[in-house]
């Protein structure tokens, strides 16, 4: 409403605008002035015309002072007519200048009808712009229920993407080599009466690259790939998403064999009848359309729906029965030899120094996933220009490790040389204790260096990537988060608030090794509670307790055994190397941070 106002009020001004300039241009004030015959013949016969055009009927006279009048004539008489009718003398005229003006048939009627012809065009101009913006308006609330996917063609090179674009993940790749080989050949399938997968689950942790392999086996197939996220089929009118899912399948179809990538489709696949928002519910109607369109009547259509979650266990059963998404590829965090892989791949195009070494990075970022490390390599390019390199250099790179892994460094954040002392012998606490202990992670790097939260850190991670973890790791792990606060007892016979995450930490640890884990010898191979999740607000906020107040009176009391038992390991670390904590501890005063090499030799 606003736009046809404001195109209203437009309109109108520019209206006004020339109304004017007509106005003016016809003004009055220039129009020559009009004289009869009679007085036209006086002014002949006493020799003040020095000019005469004739356009028509119309005498346009000049006279010797300068002046211009008009004068008419009979249309069908002549100006030598009418002189003789008055009998003026020849004479008269033998200094006056006559010239016949032209005038066609063309000029003439746009000089009597162009004034009049004009503003009918701007005011029938102005009714169809505002029909046209009426009519607009309609069209677009007839396409809202149409889907908004995005199509890429296979005509469309620049942004192809294949498996070679795609480091790790092999086995993933492995699994949907079949759908890239229905989609180039389809009767090598089903002429053996095989039927492929209608859908594809991706699962996996955010950045694993769910995304991009979706684009991989459309790039791999040369076949349409239309990608679209599940909350854009959501809106708040009724019926919409499911007018966008027929509009979406609609489109494949007509371009199958296809892809249909949905991306983080638990937006609208979650379980029905868990919503406090009835069965009749937006989301549940778009879920059903789903469900309709994926295995309905028509199964002839060769439309191949991947899907990308990281929530699996919200989504609905019906959605993940055989026959829709009847295949489940799981993309798990890249182990050591794929992070060097997507390092490479990222590492295309930026200048690095002789010096750096992949591995070394790969080595240094376990958990990370593959956009993990695409950040990584990019925080590292920053760095290197901010420092004017031409070349990206080692410590480029590693310091990029610790801004992903912690923040950026805070250089404001100035420690009192009470509050430095505390954190250096909180930090050597940590690195002493994990350095003793036989099961804990070797320490790589301690620094009382101020990053995101943290007001100092220790880094410490396995040589090798591990997917199990023992008890006893579990338990020298217990003790080294502890050791800070055991540490700040021990050397200043009091406490702090940098502990704070530390406990944190320790306390979930040790409830997970007795409710999660079945590791209390107490309570024994046990798992206690059901988290439930309320679907309609997509988080885990309640827990269903499947055992009785003395049991959990239990839990509490094996958490504090183990937490007890942890603090005590490294208090007597704490106080048996008393020493070597204190070496640690001057020397990060002095350096503030302490790689491993040095770190090493120190307690040598």
């Amino acid at each position: 409403m606003k736009k046809v106002v404001k195109n209203f009020i437009i309109f109108f001004l520019v209206f006004l605008t020339l109304a004017a300039f007509l106005s003016l241009y016809n003004s009055p004030l220039d129009e020559p002035r009009k004289v009869g015959v009679g007085e036209f013949i006086d002014l002949v016969n006493r020799e003040e015309i020095s000019e005469i055009a004739i356009d028509g009927e119309k005498l346009e006279i000049t006279l010797t002072s300068g002046e211009l009048i008009e004068s008419q004539k009979e249309p069908t008489e002549s100006l030598s007519t009418l002189l003789n009718n008055y009998q003026v003398a020849p004479e008269k005229l033998e200094g006056v200048k006559t010239e016949v003006k032209e005038t066609t048939s063309t000029m003439f009627w746009l000089g009597a009808i162009l004034p009049f012809l004009l503003p009918f065009i701007l005011i029938a101009g102005f009714i169809y712009f505002m029909m046209r913006q009426a009519q607009g308006t309609n069209n677009r609330a007839m396409m809202f229920g149409q889907s908004k996917a995005k199509e890429v063609t296979p005509q469309n090179q620049k942004n192809k993407v294949t498996f070679k674009d795609v480091a790790g993940a092999k086995e993933a790749k492995e699994e949907l080599e079949e759908i890239v080989e229905f989609l180039r050949n389809p009767k090598k399938f089903t002429s053996l009466g095989a039927q492929i997968p209608k859908g594809v689950l991706l699962v996996g942790p955010p950045g694993t690259g769910k995304t991009l392999l979706a684009r991989a086996v459309a790039g791999q197939a040369n076949a349409p790939f239309f990608h679209i996220s599940g909350s854009e089929f959501v809106e708040m009118f009724v019926g919409v998403g499911a007018s966008r899912v027929r509009d979406l399948f609609k489109k494949a179809k007509k371009a199958a064999p296809c892809i249909v990538f949905i991306d983080e489709i638990d937006a609208v696949g979650r379980q029905r009848g868990a919503g406090l928002g009835g069965s009749h519910d937006e989301r549940e109607q778009t879920l059903n359309q789903i469900l309709v369109e994926m295995d309905g009547f028509d199964i002839s259509t060769n439309v191949i729906v991947i899907a990308a979650t990281n929530r699996p266990d919200v989504l609905d059963p019906a959605l993940l029965r055989p026959g829709r998404f009847d295949r489940r590829v799981v993309l798990d965090l890249p182990s050591l030899n794929d992070r060097e892989e997507i390092l490479k791949v990222h590492a295309k195009g930026k200048p690095f120094d002789s010096s750096v070494k992949l591995r070394t990075l790969a080595e240094r970022t376990p958990g990370f996933s593959g956009a993990d490390l695409a950040n990584l390599l990019n925080e590292a390019a920053i760095l290197a220009a901010r420092k004017n390199r031409k070349q990206i250099a080692v410590e480029d790179g590693l310091e990029s490790i610790e801004k992903v892994m912690l923040g950026p460094e805070r250089k404001s954040h100035v420690l009192n040389k009470r509050e430095k002392e505390i954190t250096a012998y909180h930090e050597a606490g940590h690195a002493l204790v994990a350095h003793i202990l036989p099961k804990s992670d070797p320490v790589r790097k301690v620094s009382i260096v101020a990053r995101g939260q943290a007001g100092g850190y220790t880094l410490k991670y396995p040589l090798e990537d591990r997917f199990m973890h023992s008890k006893a790791e579990f338990i020298d792990d217990l003790a080294v988060l502890l050791a800070g606060h055991a540490t700040e007892k021990e050397v200043f016979k009091d406490i702090t608030t940098g502990a704070n995450s530390d406990l944190k930490h320790a306390t979930a640890l040790a409830r997970k090794l007795v409710t999660e884990y079945g590791m209390s010898e107490t309570l024994g191979p046990q798992t206690f509670g059901k988290k439930e999740e309320l679907v309609f607000l997509g988080r885990e906020i309640s827990e269903q307790r499947d055992y009785g107040e003395k049991v959990a009176t239990m839990i509490d009391q094996e958490v504090s055994k183990f937490l007890k038992k942890a603090y005590v390991t490294a208090q007597e670390i704490i106080r048996k190397e008393r020493l070597s904590l204190d070496k640690i501890a001057k020397t990060l005063i002095e350096k503030e941070t302490l790689e491993q090499k040095e770190f090493e030799a120190l307690l040598k």
